[in-house]
């Protein structure tokens, strides 16, 4: 039997078919990833009674997290990006949070810059983040969210939900700018949050420069809401042997409440550290919070010092070591962790653990 026309025109056109669907693929890229940190930690004045405490504890060094991210080349340098990424806690197998609380968005990547909607970590913690000696860790680091005990954390916001974000680079110049939209019936204003910041590198010498504002609701009969800011600027430097960092946070909450007074506070840090080989670092930093705007001798002005020696085991598993002493001024309450509120006028910490990355 004689082929028919239809048979003879695909199979012509199934080799040219499977062609563009294998080149289609090849420039689309999903990835599985994730970041796992467990340890043990012993902490003094973990409750009212001033007990210490032994625990299994999930992200020591950097919280641990999984996720999927993303990207199809669209042509002429054109990225459609997407990612979703959760957090996990390791001593207990639980998700932290929402199944994606830490980032979920979808957006395009070009010679224009990076812009992505839905949720995500905003400009100024991805810019504050790269000046903290300490990385931002769990334990133990003040430079994005100060100590957890007291009227406030002195901190700023890590993520935005509804958000827009714009990341750009030129030359030794790289800059940013997210909002995160209210959706507030009748007051654009009422919920928003956003941020800015730019930084530039030369050779070993970086600083950075942020800033951000997030506004609460309108109070009925008050007309005006609660905003918080918060400035940021910071210096780094570095070597193949050593690493000095440097920087700090002004911090203001104006309160929209009659006769309750404003939050105000300004936490430094700085730190060092020694590349004793390529497998072993050791850093010292020391944080420090500023309480202002407080009735005479009531100010905790909290310290916290940290040491931390950590040994590379390969490019994805590193084991660490970290100590650290907080105190606190006029009785009041200090802790150690970002998290966990401490019960004393001092705090002791040491963890132990291992990270690995995926």
């Amino acid at each position: 039997m004689k082929p028919s026309v239809l048979t003879l025109a695909l199979a012509a056109a199934l080799p040219a078919a499977l062609a563009t669907s294998s080149a289609a693929q090849a420039q689309s890229s999903v990835q599985i990833y994730g970041l796992i940190d467990a340890g043990v930690d012993y902490t003094t004045n973990t409750n009212a009674a001033g007990d210490n405490a032994t625990r299994v504890i999930s992200g020591g060094k950097n919280t641990s997290r999984w996720g999927l991210r993303g990207a199809e080349d669209l042509g002429g340098g054109l990225k459609a990006v997407f990612g979703l990424e959760g957090g996990i806690l390791m001593d207990t197998g639980a998700a932290d949070g929402a199944l994606f609380k830490r980032q979920a968005f979808v957006g395009l990547d070009g010679g224009f810059g990076r812009v992505v909607i839905g949720r995500s970590f905003t400009t100024t913690y991805d810019f504050v983040i790269l000046f903290d000696p300490l990385g931002y860790a769990p334990n133990y680091s003040w430079a994005t969210s100060s100590n957890a005990t007291g009227p406030s954390k002195y901190g700023m916001t890590t993520a935005f939900d509804n958000l827009v974000k714009y990341s750009g680079k030129s030359g030794d110049f790289k800059y940013g700018a997210s909002i995160g939209l209210g959706e507030q019936a009748g007051s654009s204003a009422d919920s928003r949050k956003y941020s800015v910041a730019g930084s530039w590198t030369r050779g070993s010498f970086a600083a950075m420069a942020a800033y951000e504002q997030v506004n609460a609701n309108t109070l009925l009969g008050a007309g005006r809401r609660d905003q918080a800011t918060a400035y940021h600027a910071a210096l780094d430097y570095k070597t193949e042997a050593f690493r000095l960092t440097g920087g700090m946070r002004d911090y203001t909450l104006e309160a929209a409440k009659v006769a309750t007074p404003d939050v105000r506070a300004t936490t430094w840090w700085g730190g060092a550290s020694y590349f004793a080989t390529p497998a072993v670092t050791l850093t010292g930093a020391v944080y420090y919070v500023n309480v202002k705007n407080v009735a005479a001798n009531t100010d905790a002005d909290p310290i916290m010092y940290v040491a931390r020696g950590m040994v590379a085991l390969s490019k994805r598993t590193d084991l660490y070591v970290a100590a650290a002493y907080a105190k606190a001024d006029n009785g009041k309450l200090v802790g150690l962790s970002r998290d966990d509120a401490g019960f004393g006028t001092t705090q002791k910490g040491l963890t132990a653990g291992i990270q690995h990355r995926f």
